[in-house]
């Protein structure tokens, strides 16, 4: 457990658990459970000191094959149940797993409520598009059009793009991952688990039962895919020879560099401050451009809630000192029900 010098040395399988894990055969959820534990040693904390907690859903699952502390928790109170846990154990490193339905339906008010308070959480979303686990009913997340055991006739429903809802609540850190592309994923995570508040990723994963391929354009055609570097231009392709460009509105949109030439790409800046640059490449998706890029969309700073929350109790106990319960509860008005 130890390199002899203080430091805690933790392989992978430190953090798989006994539980077999049953999720369907293909499914995604494999590759992202393999990445994250492969990358929890990187913490350098012990097992007791991380901390999962999951909501409802095939992601909801992760807690039982991690190997440190967990709890599959509430339907969509998730985020809630872990602020929470990471407001009175500042020790903890604090992990949230969830799916898009289980973030974006019932619990989108307990999602976007984490990010703008900025609690000191990380937030794995898988994104299927899709209710996997109640057998393939269309999800917050589903494209105008697809067609599942729920609407037979394709949806009809403008569909929620997580990034953009997340951005649109104030979230310090945001990005995106692939399921199959470890070392891309491995390192948002490292990323994510570095940043002080809630860090929000979005995972495309996919459900080879019930929603085979919808991310196959960036998910299998790996020069498709827009990888987002802070600083760079932003072009991709075989070789480079498409980018992003912005316009006067503000929106953003694919060309090709020979056309438009290499000064009139858009250059990524993950740390603006304002979140109209990391909004507008959100707005770049598969339905619209036929790829979207991952990679870290945002990482500003802002006040901690945790940090916030803990210099207030400080100030109150300087001011009033230790507490008496029994005397509060008696204070003022108070009667007594036979």
């Amino acid at each position: 457990m130890s390199e002899g010098n203080g430091q805690l040395k933790l392989t992978a399988k430190d953090f798989k658990s006994d539980q077999e894990v049953r999720w369907c055969p293909g499914c995604g959820d494999y590759a992202i459970l393999a990445a994250v534990q492969g990358f929890m040693p990187e913490l350098g904390l012990e097992r007791e000191r991380i901390v999962f907690v999951s909501g409802i859903g095939c992601a909801a699952r992760f807690p039982y094959y991690m190997q440190s502390y967990g709890m599959h928790s509430i339907h969509g109170r998730a985020p809630a149940i872990a602020t929470g846990l990471s407001t009175s154990r500042p020790d903890l490193s604090v992990w949230v797993v969830t799916g898009d339905g289980d973030a974006l339906s019932i619990g989108g008010n307990h999602l976007i409520h984490a990010l703008r308070r900025n609690v000191n959480l990380r937030i794995l979303l898988f994104n299927n598009q899709v209710y996997g686990l109640t057998k393939g009913q269309y999800s917050p997340t589903s494209p105008v059009g697809q067609r599942t055991g729920s609407t037979p006739m394709g949806s009809i429903d403008q569909p929620f793009n997580p990034l953009s809802v997340v951005l649109g609540a104030e979230a310090t850190f945001v990005a995106r991952a692939i399921d199959t592309d470890r070392k891309h994923l491995t390192e948002v995570l490292r990323r994510a688990a570095a940043h002080e508040g809630t860090a929000f990723v979005e995972v495309l994963q996919n459900c080879n039962i019930y929603n085979d391929g919808a991310f196959d354009p960036v998910r299998e055609d790996a020069p498709n895919r827009i990888y987002l570097t802070n600083g760079e231009p932003i072009r991709f392709g075989p070789d480079g020879e498409k980018g992003i460009v912005r316009h006067v509105d503000g929106s953003c949109t694919i060309a090709e560099v020979s056309a438009v030439g290499e000064e009139a790409l858009l250059v990524h800046d993950e740390h603006a401050e304002e979140p109209s640059h990391a909004f507008a490449l959100s707005r770049l998706t598969l339905e619209t451009v036929g790829t979207a890029p991952v990679g870290i969309f945002r990482d500003v700073q802002r006040p901690v809630y945790d940090a916030q929350l803990a210099g207030q109790l400080e100030v109150a106990h300087a001011e009033r000192g230790d507490g008496d319960l029994a005397a509060l509860l008696n204070a003022g008005d108070t009667w007594q029900v036979s």
